[in-house]
């Protein structure tokens, strides 16, 4: 070494620069680094478009789309759990939509099915009633045809025969088949009130009976249960 001050200044050993390149290597390692960090991508950044992407993936390939709390969970968690419990709302509105509409179903089928049946009940009930009123008429057919019989036989004898006995017998018998049938005869008896629901008036006359009250029956009428068939046809006697 020289004992000159300004050449041991001056005048670099071996092993100082040698140190002085391996600090200038050192500090390129460092900036390549630095360069290298800022030049690698986030990865939470990139996960986010891939996550959104495998959704609508999923969407796609289902065909439904996927819940909308599961989405809103990636942003807000409070959020999220509101819109579950309106999914879950809608969730069960529908299922009790489904419910009542397959019991309107049910109604409207059981509806139809009571309607066929009343109707095919009508129909019954119809044939029934005319069953019966044909089964009446016949019965009621064969006990007249007797009295015909009767008066046939009547009119067959000789003309100087007396057929008043006969007859007499034959009428009996035809009241007995009306009284069967709860048939009554409508026959009042002069000076009685007139009724105008069962008697005719058919002239005033003369007469020894009171004024407005009946003086003769020109022709009986006939009632059955209470109701009138035919009314009487009276006279009914004037003021002189």
């Amino acid at each position: 070494m020289s004992d000159d001050p300004a050449e041991s200044v001056t005048e670099p050993t071996a092993e100082g620069d040698t140190e002085t390149a391996s600090d200038a290597e050192a500090s390129g390692f460092e900036d390549a680094e630095v360069v290298d960090a800022e030049a690698e991508p986030d990865d939470s950044a990139a996960d986010a478009p891939e996550d959104s992407a495998a959704d609508a993936t999923a969407e796609a390939e289902s065909g439904e789309p996927t819940a909308v709390s599961a989405r809103v969970a990636e942003y807000d968690d409070e959020l999220a759990s509101e819109v579950a419990a309106l999914e879950a709302r809608v969730s069960d509105l529908e299922a009790e939509r489904d419910e009542v509409e397959e019991t309107a179903s049910e109604l409207e089928r059981r509806l139809k099915r009571t309607q066929a049946d009343f109707q095919n009940y009508k129909k019954r009930a119809k044939k029934r009633q005319d069953q019966i009123k044909d089964r009446a008429t016949e019965d009621f057919v064969e006990r007249v045809v007797t009295v015909r019989d009767n008066l046939v036989r009547a009119l067959d004898q000789d003309e100087d025969a007396d057929i008043r006995d006969g007859l007499e017998s034959t009428l009996k018998e035809f009241d007995r088949i009306l009284e069967d049938e709860n048939v009554e005869v409508i026959d009042p008896e002069p000076g009685s009130d007139v009724d105008p629901n069962r008697h005719e008036v058919m002239m005033r006359v003369d007469s020894d009976q009171p004024v407005d009250t009946i003086a003769s029956v020109f022709q009986p009428g006939y009632e059955m249960a209470d109701k009138v068939i035919r009314a009487a046809q009276v006279t009914v006697s004037k003021d002189e």
